[in-house]
């Protein structure tokens, strides 16, 4: 089979881009587990690229619950080399207005419970992480935006929260205070993992509310399902026209995050951990 270089994980109607035709449906099973849905494999005018339900199948799992390792190794094992993330967030500013959409450059960690690599167990390996998001790729989803004539705002930090609750009013007004841009809770280890398995990785925010901070216009459950249902026809066409402009010759960090990560010597490996990840290291091992 052909590697599919690009993946998008989002919501399940994500896929459902007029103009991509839905090729098969892959179950992939991984040594992490299962990830959360079958994946659907989708072509635009010879273009291939992968589907992913974050949540699986009518939103069924929780932030906290998802499977990521088993996630992102899937879509590693069908040659994605850079992930479109879609997530809904909240607004920590004035000026990222409900139904805006924002591709954030970095992110701060406010998770608990989450397994966040695919090292340890005898191979330790420490990837640089100080931009968490590809520019590359960022920066070409910010162009087709604007080409688009969409709402959308380059730059900014997301705060990933465990969830599955929203925020208090405090610890929203504290997060404004420290200058965060968005609220969400699916980039993280989303994004770390990505990394890991040497894939571009960038997120489409879109904007769904105020959090809590801004008094009459508190998150609720219905203004969120109400905004972000707005949004997925913008997605969609921004998904369709990126597709063809994203770069096939890659030369950002992301390509190469294992090339001097990798800190045990060879000779004291654990074979075993090393089979189950040969796909994201074998290369380097066998130099």
């Amino acid at each position: 089979m052909e590697a599919v270089k690009i993946g998008v994980i989002g919501g399940s109607g994500i896929y459902d881009v007029e103009g991509i035709v839905a090729v098969s449906r892959r179950r992939i099973k991984t040594p992490f587990g299962e990830p959360s849905d079958e994946i659907v494999i989708g072509d635009l005018e010879g273009i291939s690229v992968a589907f992913l339900p974050r949540h699986g199948k009518g939103h069924s799992i929780m932030p906290s619950e998802l499977n990521s390792r088993a996630n992102i190794y899937a879509l590693k094992s069908l040659g994605v080399e850079q992930i479109i993330s879609i997530s809904a967030c909240g607004s920590l500013k004035e000026e990222l207005k409900p139904r805006d959409i924002v591709i954030p450059d970095q992110l701060f960690d406010r998770t608990r419970q989450r397994p966040y690599t695919f090292f340890g167990e005898g191979i330790v390996a420490h990837i640089a992480f100080a931009n968490p998001y590809c520019p590359d790729l960022s920066q070409t989803l910010y162009q087709v935006a604007k080409e688009l004539g969409l709402s959308v705002h380059l730059g900014g930090t997301y705060v990933c929260i465990e969830g599955p609750q929203f925020s208090t009013k405090a610890e929203s007004k504290v997060f404004r205070s420290l200058g965060f841009s968005i609220i969400g809770m699916t980039n993280l280890p989303e994004a770390k993992l990505a990394r890991e398995a040497e894939i571009c990785y960038a997120t489409l925010g879109l904007v769904t509310d105020y959090d809590v901070w801004k008094e009459g216009e508190e998150v609720s459950v219905e203004k969120v399902i109400e905004n972000m249902l707005a949004n997925i026809e913008n997605v969609k066409k921004l998904v369709k026209a990126a597709l063809p402009r994203l770069k096939r010759e890659r030369k950002c960090e992301c390509a190469s995050a294992l090339a001097y990560a990798i800190q045990t010597q060879k000779w004291a490996i654990n074979r075993k951990t090393a089979k189950r990840l040969d796909l994201l290291i074998g290369k380097y091992l066998r130099k």
